[in-house]
């Protein structure tokens, strides 16, 4: 029984799309559901790298979409049940606990900031001979070159703390609105930092956006879309 999320129960219709091999259907228990597409074989999807990145885009797409009727727990791809009945015990066990965070989840959705630096610079561990065209390279004199090239490496850890310190300072600004905000490890020298942010007030985060961006020149900020609540379940 692949499943793809957990919702909180709902007065009114939750129209489901299509799922990755078939149709998908509700199973609920104790006031909370399960969208689960029955019979998805998902060994034979794991044969083929096209099928399987098509249904690892199709599941998240799934959750989006049933998120934009109702709060939704999303599970990781590959997420299955051996049968209905285990994951009605499992429902049932658990229900409890799902609808207190579901509930707590109403009305918000994740929003990813991405922080990549504006001035990447020089490695540091760059060779002079990979220089020849700067005006390094042109120094009258051995000392020359030395110490310019050695002003050149201060610049840039200078400009590094200075990233840091405007990072550090930014957190602590979050914290203060959104103090369950969630820290990715950086990846490609981006940070990514999730927030959890009530869907009315959409319009003061990017008020917010624009003054974090003000406070913190070495850093470019971009805020993506409402997204499901996957780094706060």
């Amino acid at each position: 029984m692949y499943t793809y999320a957990f919702v909180l129960q709902s007065t009114g219709p939750i129209v489901l799309p299509a799922g990755i091999g078939g149709e998908l259907m509700l199973l609920y228990e104790l006031g909370v559901g399960a969208v689960v597409e029955p019979g998805l074989d998902l060994a034979a999807l794991e044969q083929s790298d096209e099928r399987l990145m098509r249904a690892v885009l199709h599941h998240d797409q799934v959750i989006r979409e049933v998120f934009e009727q109702v709060p939704v727990l999303p599970l990781r791809f590959g997420t299955q049940f051996v049968s209905q009945e285990k994951l009605l015990e499992y429902l049932h066990v658990h229900a409890a606990a799902y609808q207190t965070t579901l509930m707590g989840l109403m009305g918000q959705a994740e929003y990813t900031l991405k922080l990549s630096p504006r001035f990447a610079g020089q490695s540091l561990r760059e060779s002079p001979e990979s220089s020849a065209a700067s005006p390094l390279a042109t120094a009258e004199s051995g000392r020359d070159y030395f110490l310019a090239k050695k002003r050149q490496f201060q610049q840039q850890l200078d400009r590094q703390q200075q990233q840091q310190a405007e990072l550090q300072a930014l957190k602590a600004a979050i914290a203060q609105t959104y103090p369950t905000f969630q820290v990715d490890t950086p990846r490609d020298s981006t940070e990514r930092l999730h927030l959890l942010v009530k869907r009315t007030e959409e319009a003061l985060l990017h008020e917010l956006l624009e003054e974090w961006r003000s406070h913190c020149p070495n850093w470019q900020m971009a805020l993506s879309e409402a997204l499901p609540p996957y780094h706060f379940v």
